[in-house]
């Protein structure tokens, strides 16, 4: 498997964007553009096969640049960087990887973005009975190295029906259930990026068949699968 790199050209080019950030200059620019974009196509697409070698991915998603303005204070036509997620295999496995390329901005992120409200029940409701398991993983120093501490939105006090004195409150009131890890733009250019990308998400194993485990079970540990 070949290593793909970022380019320099490619990061330069979204920083004139982020600068010219409208229609006339990206028109006169559009071909450079997708040349760019061809090539950070193919980097998340080996992306993809790296994480197929250890994992399950059932689809591959890159971002358009285009913004949708629709409802947003802000009218730029573009967004300055260029991302793509890739989703775990169904109901078995869940959650997925995310890859944000932007300059001086880059990061990777991974987890439960926006879990539906059965599967976020469900996860309070195992961290409700017994969080050990989940502040084992999530603290072993191996792991906290590479993805530091777990991140994501919450509720002010408690969930509805739970205790907001219950001692796992703190992850409890959580809506998302994300790591984020950073990158420099040195970082992203150098030619051992795409090993370092794919040993990151090869760290967050152990949550994520934690968190196969606590979804594809009822709270008796029977399985809920078909």
């Amino acid at each position: 498997m070949s290593n793909s790199t970022i380019s320099k050209s490619a990061i330069d080019f979204l920083k004139e964007l982020a600068k010219n950030n409208n229609k006339d200059w990206f028109q006169e620019n559009k071909t450079t553009f997708k040349s760019h974009e061809a090539d950070l196509k193919s980097f998340f697409e080996e992306v993809k096969e790296h994480l197929n070698q250890h994992d399950e991915i059932e689809k591959m998603k890159m971002f358009r640049i285009y913004r949708d303005v629709r409802f947003s204070k802000d009218k730029t036509p573009y967004k300055t960087h260029l991302a793509a997620s890739f989703s775990r295999l169904g109901a078995h496995l869940r959650g997925g990887y995310y890859v944000h390329i932007k300059p001086g901005e880059s990061f990777l992120a991974t987890g439960f973005w926006e879990p539906n409200k059965e599967d976020l029940f469900r996860i309070r409701k195992e961290l409700e009975m017994d969080a050990s398991d989940f502040r084992k993983v999530i603290n072993e120093p191996s792991f906290k190295k590479i993805w530091g501490d777990i991140e994501g939105d919450g509720v002010k006090t408690a969930p509805k029906g739970f205790d907001k004195d219950h001692p796992d409150i703190d992850l409890i009131k959580m809506k998302q259930f994300i790591f984020v890890r950073k990158f420099s733009d040195k970082e992203v250019l150098s030619k051992s990026f795409i090993s370092e990308v794919d040993q990151s998400f090869k760290a967050i194993r152990p949550y994520f068949d934690l968190m196969s485990d606590i979804l594809t079970t009822n709270l008796n540990g029977e399985s809920i699968l078909d």
